[in-house]
């Protein structure tokens, strides 16, 4: 890759950082691509370059996000025993919650959006999650597949929200 290439492959990981801070701040209705250019430490103008509308940063956000959890999930998947996985999985998740608490803050706000695009995001990221622990959980031959991947992301969803809302007591270790 050529030196502009990466140069510009990281201001737009840069931007997309940016818009992910904001628009878990402020929220996405309310965030304006200005706002993503100032905490870039750009001009918005720039952040046209690489992003023809602010739905287009949200759903590169969103992907980056999932990509995250995806990722994690899969090294777990690759590394743990049968008997480990789930507890793995878990210990991966809060450690992305941790990490990038405003990620999770972001895909919150997705879910209740209506915009088609956003939505769509939201349902292929969720169905690649299921699909990578529901695959796990049924090649490690864990009892139930199917109800403890759904129970699984509940307990996922369960986090968020007491991440979010700063309730650790909604957790049990």
């Amino acid at each position: 890759m050529a030196k502009n290439d990466t140069a510009s492959v990281n201001r737009r990981m840069e931007i997309i950082s940016a818009a992910i801070e904001v628009f878990a701040e402020t929220g996405y209705y309310r965030t304006t691509t200005a706002q993503v250019a100032q905490r870039a430490g750009i001009s918005q103008p720039y952040v046209f370059k690489f992003f023809a509308t602010k739905e287009a940063l949200m759903l590169a956000a969103l992907e980056v996000s999932w990509e995250r959890i995806t990722e994690a999930f899969s090294r777990v998947v690759d590394t743990a025993a049968p008997d480990q996985l789930e507890g793995e999985l878990i210990e991966a998740y809060e450690e992305i919650l941790a990490a990038h608490r405003q990620e999770t803050l972001l895909q919150m706000q997705a879910q209740t959006m209506q915009e088609e695009p956003i939505r769509a995001a939201m349902q292929t990221g969720l169905k690649e999650v299921r699909r990578i622990v529901l695959e796990a959980f049924t090649a490690g031959k864990l009892a139930n597949p199917e109800e403890r991947t759904m129970l699984f992301l509940a307990r996922g969803m369960l986090c968020n929200i007491s991440m979010a809302l700063g309730m650790p007591e909604l957790m049990v270790k």
